[in-house]
């Protein structure tokens, strides 16, 4: 299970004392009581520590704890972009990187690989619109076209070709799920402005990627690849290439949490601030939800291999299938698998079932009108809702009971 830390504000410090590891959260004003840990050596149960804060001071003992105990340590900048991370000691295995090289030299190769990362995009980008259009029906996406073309490119800037056609296409539709009080409209245009993000979804959806750039960065340097050289994303000063080719495949995490956030009405106003320059940012207590909902998604379960896995250790293996392919020790490589079970409970039919039952009728189920009272209020809200299994059931088998009665 992956467990992350966020230091927000001022005068956040990081120290150590009689072996242990003291941290303490940073404050917005004099009235705060900033949040203090004290982990003792080998007892740390976190994974990774997120700073998003103004000031504050890390010893170089501190790092030497944190390396020590193999904590990732990643700093965000006030627009969310991850401006650096401190990783653990990375795996010495020199042949890898020479292997990786090598690849990225074979033109053909590389190609090859930049194809299997945007086929896996193009894959979990229906995966989440087929999950919304089950509450959204206007929603509707065909990747088949986008598939096809990918097939004959020839270059990696081709790629990005097709990939920025169905992105916009992929936004237009994702934009759908989105409330109008968001003020979201699209993505891709953001990029063709200044930079920084103007609205809330925007902004949530840039600190969740920075987020995700600093687990892929944990999984390249946990194998002993080189993050710098990637094989779809040309190579740039102080770029962490590879780390962005990694992003592509697993960026649906981030998006599903954001309708998560969306969805569930946690996000508020008061959760981000409005800069001279009109760029919107997180506030800490909207950084943490983020934070706090980036951690539910990579520890969610998903079956691959034979086993029950997080989306963390997903990330993990999939890289070192990267690795293992690179050395020729695996003969194929594909990032699509395995997929994320995109069924949800309230789903718009099923809420128009809720909405039609009768309480005659629910009663001859065996449940109570108070029951199908709260159901039916969860049904017309625009808010997410679960119900138990027996439940569902019944709801289900509301139809053939009508059906019967016919």
């Amino acid at each position: 299970m992956v467990r992350l830390l966020l230091l927000n504000g001022h005068g956040i410090n990081m120290h150590v004392d009689g072996a242990k590891l003291h941290i303490k959260d940073g404050r917005f004003s004099t009235t705060e009581e900033p949040q203090e840990y004290i982990f003792s050596p080998k007892r740390i149960d976190i994974d990774s520590i997120i700073i998003y804060g103004k000031s504050g001071n890390l010893t170089l003992e501190a790092v030497r704890w944190l390396i020590k105990h193999n904590v990732q340590v990643s700093i965000l900048d006030w627009n969310g972009k991850l401006l650096t991370t401190m990783l653990p000691p990375e795996s010495t295995n020199v042949k890898t990187k020479f292997a990786q090289y090598h690849v990225f030299e074979d033109k053909e190769a590389r190609l090859e690989i930049a194809k299997k990362f945007i086929e896996a995009k193009f894959d979990k980008s229906k995966t989440v619109l087929d999950y919304l259009s089950q509450r959204y029906p206007e929603i509707n996406f065909d990747i088949l076209n986008g598939l096809t073309k990918l097939k004959d490119v020839k270059s990696t800037r081709e790629i990005l070709g097709v990939e920025g056609t169905l992105a916009g296409k992929y936004w237009i539709e994702f934009s759908k799920a989105v409330p109008k009080e968001y003020d979201f409209c699209n993505r891709i245009d953001q990029f063709r402005r200044a930079m920084g993000s103007g609205d809330m979804v925007n902004t949530m959806l840039n600190y969740g990627y920075s987020l995700l750039e600093a687990e892929c960065l944990r999984a390249i340097n946990t194998v002993g690849l080189d993050a710098h050289v990637g094989f779809l994303h040309e190579m740039t000063p102080s770029k962490n290439s590879l780390a962005y080719d990694l992003q592509e495949p697993f960026r649906f995490l981030v998006d599903l949490l954001v309708i998560s956030l969306v969805e569930s009405g946690a996000m508020e106003s008061k959760d981000f601030i409005r800069t001279e320059n009109y760029n919107l940012r997180l506030k800490p207590i909207g950084a943490r939800k983020i934070v706090n909902e980036f951690s539910n998604m990579l520890n969610k379960k998903v079956s691959y291999q034979g086993k029950e896995s997080t989306w963390s250790y997903v990330i993990f293996l999939k890289v070192r299938e990267l690795a293992h392919y690179l050395t020729s020790k695996k003969e194929k490589m594909d990032f699509v698998n395995p997929e994320y079970e995109i069924e949800r409970i309230d789903s718009y039919d099923i809420r128009q079932k809720i909405l039609n039952i009768s309480y005659v009728d629910w009663k001859k189920l065996g449940f109570s009108k108070g029951t199908l009272h709260y159901m039916k209020q969860n049904a017309r809200s625009d808010k997410p809702f679960t119900l138990n299994s027996h439940v569902l059931e019944r709801v289900n088998k509301w139809e053939a009971l009508v059906s019967s009665q016919q």
